[in-house]
């Protein structure tokens, strides 16, 4: 059988799969990405698992290459550059020096775009020709799809639409030092930051009155919403508003079909959902209303990330 190794990288964790040509991820596991701070440490521990996979997976498997999504990570230079969640900082050359002990054909690309690659391989986007991936975990990424093509970018950085401001200069700030960029709003650590916004503009009683921003989990804060707590409610749909706000205003650059959720925000169900298509056909421009379809990604995910980095070898393989 053949397969291709997808590796996610994130800020805390570093996912690991062996995904076939439909997409589906045999075998998986995980690391801690900053029990690693040397660079070279890191990449001898991506070696060691990926082989461990192989050996452990119960069938005879033929590797084709290697596929990562990373934050900031440009496909051009092959290179990390500058990412604020991740513990090597600068320009990062992790995939020449990956190929050093992986000697298989190897790309990366920014984790947002490898996303919507995955999804128009093996996801919902398999149909479509034009449509935008909105990871909602950590951060805010966006991968672009027009006419049925990725938009990389001059420089493989295209897409970083978390990074937009949205407050006109006046708002909190991003991990890139954007002041009022839309993923400080609209991620799972927006919302944490929302919640203490709420608590201080509303007096009403509230469980999260008693815990710190650090004890603060988003899924607490959707049971807390169905259990009929104010502060939670009154801060999704805050969230489901300024993400509205941002996807209309994208609309407008591409005219997707479709926006493809994914990620640990969309998990909050009906509470982002509902008053974010509400929003978003209340927003969108008169041309484009009753055009554009909010869809939660159809692909695992707990293996989503994995399989959309490997698709950038399947792309190839298929083509």
């Amino acid at each position: 059988m053949n397969v291709v190794i997808g590796i996610d990288i994130g800020g805390t964790k570093t996912k690991i799969g062996l995904v076939d040509e439909k997409g589906k991820c045999h075998i998986k596991t995980f690391f801690r990405t900053r029990e690693f701070p040397d660079l070279d440490d890191y990449l001898d521990k991506i070696k060691s698992v990926s082989d461990e996979l192989v050996e452990n997976l119960d069938k005879k498997v033929t590797i084709l290459g290697c596929g990562i999504g990373a934050p900031n990570a440009s496909s051009k230079k092959g290179t990390i550059e500058n990412a604020s969640n991740l513990v090597w900082k600068g320009s990062v050359p992790i995939l020449e020096k990956l190929k050093e002990r992986m000697n298989i054909p190897m790309r990366i690309m920014n984790d947002a775009s490898a996303a919507a690659l995955g999804e128009m391989l093996f996801g919902g986007g398999k149909k479509m020709t034009d449509f935008i991936v909105i990871t909602l975990g950590t951060g805010f990424g966006a991968g672009i799809v027009a006419n049925g093509q990725l938009i990389d970018g001059y420089d493989g950085f295209a897409g970083e639409l978390g990074h937009v401001d949205m407050t006109i200069g006046d708002g909190r700030l991003t991990g890139l030092g954007v002041r009022g960029g839309l993923e400080a709003y609209v991620s799972a650590t927006g919302l944490k930051r929302t919640i203490m916004y709420m608590l201080s503009k509303y007096l009403v009683v509230s469980k999260f009155r008693g815990i710190s921003y650090n004890d603060l989990h988003g899924e607490d804060i959707t049971k807390a919403a169905e259990e009929g707590d104010i502060i939670a409610q009154r801060a999704f749909d805050y969230t489901a508003k300024m993400m509205a706000q941002a996807l209309a205003n994208f609309t407008a650059f591409t005219q997707p079909e479709a926006f493809i959720l994914m990620g640990g925000l969309t998990n909050s169900g009906k509470w982002i959902m509902e008053p974010l298509e509400s929003y978003f056909n209340e927003y969108l421009l008169e041309v484009y209303k009753g055009k554009v379809k909010l869809l939660e990604s159809s692909m695992d995910g707990k293996t989503a990330a994995i399989c959309g980095a490997a698709a950038l070898i399947w792309e190839n393989e298929k083509s």
